[in-house]
């Protein structure tokens, strides 16, 4: 597999991806991920409050859906020594469907919930984007 960028561990529950912070505002590294075998991608983030609180769920939801894997939104919560950011926190699981695991939104310091593995591949084979993909119809996202 190709070289994301971002890291992808393997685990006992399969490949797992980081994309960090600010990146989440770009698609081309969620897709990236899905495309090197993650069925989870966990993005840290230290997001204050204003016009990001309707991103953060909007971007993170799409992100899983488009990709057919589960997402792990971690946002910070509190103040920060660097002005006077107020970090909403607002933690969740997103599924590949787009939806929040339940009793997954949190503004504490960890959430545990089991997660439904097998509807990656339900999702995957539903709506089938990986497969109707027209990567010969990109090249301009990658040229320099």
């Amino acid at each position: 597999m190709a070289n994301t960028g971002y890291p992808i561990f393997d685990t006992a529950v399969g490949r797992i991806g980081v994309y960090v912070g600010y990146d989440r505002h770009f698609p081309e590294g969620w897709r990236a991920l899905g495309l090197n075998g993650a069925r989870i991608v966990f993005n840290p983030s230290a997001t204050s409050r204003g016009l990001s609180m309707y991103l953060w769920i909007l971007e993170q939801a799409a992100a899983a859906v488009a990709n057919g894997y589960f997402v792990g939104a971690i946002n910070r919560v509190g103040g920060g020594p660097f002005g006077d950011n107020d970090y909403y926190g607002s933690s969740y699981l997103c599924d590949p469907r787009g939806q929040i695991v339940e009793g997954s939104a949190s503004d504490i310091d960890g959430v545990v919930r089991d997660l439904d593995l097998d509807m990656i591949d339900e999702m995957r084979t539903q709506w089938a984007f990986y497969g109707d993909r027209r990567p010969d119809a990109y090249h301009d996202l990658v040229a320099p």
